[in-house]
């Protein structure tokens, strides 16, 4: 299982998923110079979609024996990091107060969906790999067939 590029990509977007639980999306500098953090959990929307990502995160990270439905769960979790990044970039761009500084955390959901991606063309590659070598199997053995019949 961990042998594959594919498994490493997987896993370290499922461990930067999993830290959003405890980091600061954003400070607030308040009256006085009183600097209060922001975490990702303390708003409801970003919790619910941050656990629909690990969910869906751990369960493709989970199925690497079945390909096909290991890609079709990271172009889930890809498109729900994509969303969870929309809503960060949406509360940054348009309901921020003037006083708000997004930290580094904040971009956590895009790197996911890079290493999402990443992961799932190597999916691809494999699923391609093992396909072709198959079929070059399936080719050898009635090559053989024939040379017995023959001979």
């Amino acid at each position: 299982m961990w042998q594959r590029f594919q498994t490493l990509f997987l896993g370290l977007a499922v461990a930067l998923t999993l830290s959003l639980f405890w980091v600061d999306v954003a400070r607030v500098i308040g009256p006085e110079g009183a600097v209060e953090y922001v975490a990702f959990i303390d708003r409801s929307l970003y919790l619910y979609l941050m656990l629909a990502c690990l969910v869906a995160g751990l369960a493709s990270l989970f199925t690497y024996k079945l390909r096909m439905l290991q890609m079709r769960l990271c172009v889930i979790t890809a498109l729900l990091n994509l969303g969870l990044q929309g809503v960060v970039a949406y509360d940054f761009f348009f309901r921020r107060p003037e006083s708000m500084i997004f930290l580094l955390p904040a971009v956590f959901p895009l790197v996911c969906v890079i290493l999402d991606l990443l992961a799932v063309r190597n999916i691809f590659l494999d699923e391609a790999m093992v396909r072709s070598s198959y079929r070059l199997r399936q080719g050898s053995r009635k090559r053989h067939k024939e040379r017995q019949k023959n001979h």
